[in-house]
């Protein structure tokens, strides 16, 4: 299966693990900006923004572990996928290409990963970007009710291995489509080229997929609620921009984050979950403001 990446960009290979290299995309000069995709999506999802970005900032957009043209090492226990390893790939790629401090940014898993990165490096991450979603232990909180059957995938990828991995399987083009579709306010953001290619990665990625999703149900819970316990939260310059999500949900998303960063800029948007590709002006404006905080 052939990988798409962001025209201009260099395809770098980092070993970041004893069994994990990363596959990456690189460009621009200046301070650099570490972006991490979301599901179902690969690092093609930053292309607009990433190009604009390049213009001031060398630009950094790996496909996460178990996803896209990264290895993919099989779950043999609950830390293989934990989003606290999934940072520690990333500070260690971007340490690998020359730099020890950043801004990271992430969307929806991608987000988790740049989370866990926020708060288990303070002194790597810069500052931080979260586009839509929330921090892992709010977002079980969150989900309640009939109006928690949004978040149905959550559930189904949380059970022992076998059983989801099968079902997606199965019909994995419709299952991945599903949400390309239901989370899109603009289709045509996302190309049928690239669509393709999104669903391709996905259904040839299945099995770590669910691994990813199943520590957000374990490990990750147990890491968020450390934290929390400890008192600990991110001291860097933090930026949330998110649907309103919350109206239907019952969660106020801002009061959430503020629990958990010291210097919160928290904003509602009016466009769809994959914002990055359906407003990418917006986004690479809310980077760009976020290195002047």
């Amino acid at each position: 299966m052939t990988h798409p990446s962001i025209p201009g960009f260099t395809r770098h290979r980092v070993r970041v693990d004893d069994d994990v290299t990363l596959t990456a995309a690189v460009g621009g000069t200046g301070s650099p900006v570490v972006l991490l995709h979301g599901f179902p999506q690969t690092h093609l999802m930053w292309r607009h923004v990433a190009a604009d970005l390049a213009a001031d900032h060398t630009v950094i957009c790996p496909d996460l572990r178990g996803y896209g043209a990264s290895d993919k090492p099989a779950e043999t226990g609950p830390d293989v996928y934990a989003k606290r390893t999934m940072a520690r790939d990333v500070v260690r790629l971007a340490a690998a290409l020359g730099h020890e401090r950043f801004l990271l940014a992430g969307h929806d898993r991608g987000a988790l990963v740049a989370f866990r990165a926020a708060m288990d490096h303070p002194g790597t991450v810069s500052r931080a970007l979260f586009l839509d979603v929330l921090p892992t232990l709010d977002m079980w909180d969150a989900l309640h009710g009939v109006s928690g059957a949004v978040g149905f995938h959550l559930y189904l990828m949380a059970q022992a291995p076998g059983l989801p991995e099968r079902m997606i399987q199965a019909s994995a083009d419709a299952f991945f489509a599903h949400f390309l579709d239901a989370w899109t306010h603009d289709p045509a953001a996302i190309p049928a080229d690239v669509r393709r290619h999104y669903l391709d990665a996905s259904a040839a990625a299945v099995p770590s997929v669910v691994a990813d999703y199943r520590a957000s149900a374990g490990v990750d819970v147990d890491h968020d609620s450390a934290d929390r316990a400890a008192g600990n939260r991110l001291v860097m310059p933090v930026t949330v921009l998110q649907q309103d999500w919350g109206a239907a949900l019952g969660y106020h998303a801002e009061g959430l984050w503020s629990a958990w960063a010291e210097n919160l800029r928290h904003r509602t948007v009016s466009c769809g979950h994959f914002m990055a590709e359906e407003d990418p002006k917006l986004i690479a404006a809310e980077i760009r403001a976020l290195t002047d905080r």
